[in-house]
C-alpha cells in the first residue's frame, strides 16, 4: 500500500536540540518538506550541555559547518578527554582520553602487551602510551594528522567545548538559511485525530494553529508531546544511577586553558569543570537522599577556580528513558527522550544520533510500525549501552567514606555491565556489542582508572618475545613522549588558529 509523503515537520521547542534538528534534518532533506521550529523566548533552555565527544565532528561536517568559523562562533575549546579525580579513591585521578592508545599490533589490543609487561613490572604508567593522554597531562593540543604515514598524530582524538546556548544560536541561523520557519509562542493545547491519536496540530496561545505531518518533540523535561500529550511512560533508572539533581554556575577563565573537562568527585556527587575561551562552566550533580541542596552549592561554589559569573541555577531530573522514543507521529530528541547525567558528555550525542537515526527511518504518512518499532530498539540498545558506562564509574570504586559511595559500590548492576567487568577482570578482555559508542580503549581506560586490574591478559600475547614485547612498549612511550613535547599548548593553538572575539558586554 502506498502512502503520501510527509509534506511538513513540526519541531516544538529550539534549544541545543530543537536547532540541531532543524539543521540536520533541513540539509537532509534538501527543501523537499516544510520544516517549522515553534519555541518560546519566554521558556528557558537547560543549556549545560557544554562538552562533547568526537562524533560531534561528524555531524558538524555533514552540515558543511567550517570547524574554524564554528569555534569562534561558540567561544569553543578543544577536548582530549575527560580527567577524573576521587572516582576509584580518594586522591586518585586518571583521564579517560579519545584517540587510539599504543600502536597497531594487529588483532590484539595493545592494551594486552602493556598488560603483561605491567603485572611482569616492566611497563611504565599508561599515560605513558596514549598521545591524547600525555597531551592533557601537559596542555598541548594538535588536529589529528593523518597524511604522516606511521604518526600517532593520526590517532589523535578530540572533541569541543562550547557555549550550549551560542551553539543553538549558530544553527539557527544555519537552519533559517536553509529555510526553516522559525514561530515565536507558547503552545497552548494540542490536538490530536479522534481515531489514531496522532499528533494533528498545536495550538499557541496567539490563537495560531499549526498543523503537521511529524511532529518533533524537543520541549525538554516537560515532553509536551511524547509524554503530556500521548501518555508515553518513562523507565526510571534511579535504582542505578541515583543523582537527581544539579547546580551550574560559571565561572570567569583561568590560564593555562586546559583541552579536557574536568570530573571531580565529592561526598554524594561530582563536580564538572569545562573550560570555554571566555569563561569556565561549573556544575555539582548530586542525589537529594545524601547531601541538602544547601550543602550542595556550598561544595560547588568553594572549588570554583575562578569568580563566580553568577549565582547556582537549579536542575532537577529523573534518570531513565521513554518507554518509546518514537509514538505515533511523534519522534522524541534531547532531554524529552530520555536523561542520563553528564559524566561522560553523552547528551549531545543522543541529540545527533536520535536525529540521524530519524533521518534512516524517515517515514511517508502511513508511519510504518515495523520501521518505529526498529527506531526504538536500536534508541534502547544505545540508551542502555551509555547508562551501563556511566554505572561503571560508581560501581568500580573503593571509596567507603561516605554512605552514597557505600550504596553505589554496594548495589546490584545491569547483567550487561557484570558481564564486562567480570570479562575484563579475568584477563583484560573487552567485548563490544554492535560497534557501541565507547570503545575498547575507552572501557580499559575507566575500569583500569578506577582499580579494576587484570588477573592476566590474552594468551596470544604470548606468541610474542617478551624481549620483543618489552622493546616494543619502551619504543611507544618514546614515540609519544617526543611527539608531545613537540605540540603546542592549547592556547597557543587557539591563539593561532582559532581565536573567538571578546563577548559583548
Amino acid at each position: 500500500m502506498s502512502h503520501a509523503g510527509i509534506r511538513k515537520v513540526i519541531i516544538v521547542g529550539g534549544g541545543t536540540a530543537g536547532w540541531m534538528a532543524a539543521s540536520f534534518l533541513s540539509q537532509a532533506l534538501n527543501g523537499k518538506f516544510a520544516i517549522e521550529l515553534i519555541e518560546s523566548d519566554d521558556i528557558g533552555t537547560v543549556g549545560v550541555g557544554e562538552a562533547t565527544i568526537p562524533p560531534i565532528i561528524n555531524f558538524n561536517s555533514a552540515l558543511g559547518i567550517d570547524e574554524t568559523d564554528f569555534i569562534k562562533a561558540t567561544q569553543a575549546s578543544f577536548k582530549l578527554g575527560i580527567e577524573f579525580r576521587n572516582w576509584g579513591g580518594l586522591g586518585e585521578r586518571y583521564i579517560h582520553g579519545f584517540g587510539g592508545m599504543g600502536q597497531s599490533t594487529g588483532m590484539i589490543d595493545f592494551h594486552h602487551y602493556w598488560l603483561k609487561m605491567h603485572l611482569a613490572g616492566k611497563a611504565d604508567r599508561i599515560e605513558d602510551y596514549s598521545l591524547n593522554l600525555l597531551a592533557c597531562e601537559h596542555n598541548k593540543f594538535l588536529r589529528a594528522q593523518h597524511d604522516i604515514p606511521n604518526s600517532p598524530l593520526k590517532d589523535l582524538g578530540h572533541a569541543f567545548h562550547f557555549d550550549a546556548g551560542l551553539y543553538a544560536k549558530f544553527l539557527r541561523g544555519y537552519a533559517e538559511n536553509k529555510g526553516v520557519v522559525r514561530s515565536e509562542g507558547k503552545i497552548a493545547s494540542v490536538q490530536q485525530h479522534p481515531e489514531t491519536g496522532f499528533i494533528t496540530s498545536v495550538t499557541l496561545e496567539s490563537g495560531s494553529v499549526h498543523a503537521g505531518d511529524l511532529f518533533i518533540d524537543c520541549s525538554g523535561w516537560r515532553s509536551l508531546l511524547i509524554e503530556e500529550t500521548l501518555k508515553t511512560g518513562y523507565d526510571d533508572w534511579s535504582h542505578w544511577l541515583p543523582m537527581n539533581r544539579a547546580l551550574a554556575v560559571p565561572c570567569e577563565s583561568v590560564s593555562p586553558l586546559t583541552p579536557y573537562t574536568r570530573s571531580t568527585a565529592h561526598g554524594a556527587g561530582w563536580q564538572w569543570r569545562i573550560p570555554l575561551q571566555h569563561r569556565t562552566g561549573n556544575g555539582h550533580v548530586y542525589c537529594s537522599e545524601y547531601i541538602s541542596d544547601d550543602e550542595a552549592a556550598s561544595v560547588l561554589m568553594a572549588n570554583l577556580d575562578g569568580k563566580a559569573l553568577g549565582s547556582p541555577r537549579p536542575l532537577r531530573f529523573v534518570t531513565g528513558k521513554r518507554k518509546k522514543f518514537w509514538n505515533k507521529n511523534v519522534v522524541a530528541i534531547g532531554l524529552a527522550s530520555g536523561f542520563m547525567e553528564p559524566l561522560e558528555s553523552t547528551s549531545i550525542h543522543l541529540i545527533q544520533k536520535g536525529i540521524s537515526r530519524l533521518v534512516s527511518f524517515f517515514p511517508d504518512t502511513g508511519f510504518d510500525p515495523v520501521n518505529i518499532d526498529e527506531f526504538n530498539r536500536q534508541s534502547t540498545v544505545e540508551f542502555e549501552q551509555i547508562r551501563d558506562f556511566i554505572i561503571l564509574h560508581y560501581k568500580a570504586t573503593k571509596r567507603d567514606d561516605t554512605p552514597f559511595w557505600n550504596y553505589v559500590r554496594n548495589m546490584p548492576i545491569p547483567d550487561s555491565l557484570q558481564q564486562k567487568m567480570d570479562l575484563f577482570r579475568a584477563n583484560g578482555r573487552i567485548y563490544r556489542l554492535n560497534n557501541e559508542l565507547f570503545t575498547e580503549v575507552s572501557w580499559f581506560q575507566v575500569m583500569f582508572g578506577q582499580g579494576i586490574t587484570p588477573q592476566g591478559y590474552h594468551p596470544l600475547v604470548d606468541a610474542k618475545s617478551e624481549e620483543l614485547i618489552e622493546k616494543m612498549v619502551k619504543n611507544v612511550k618514546e614515540v609519544m613522549h617526543g611527539v608531545v613535547n613537540l605540540m603546542p599548548t592549547h592556547d597557543e593553538f587557539i591563539a593561532k588558529n582559532c581565536k573567538a572575539p571578546p563577548m559583548a558586554m
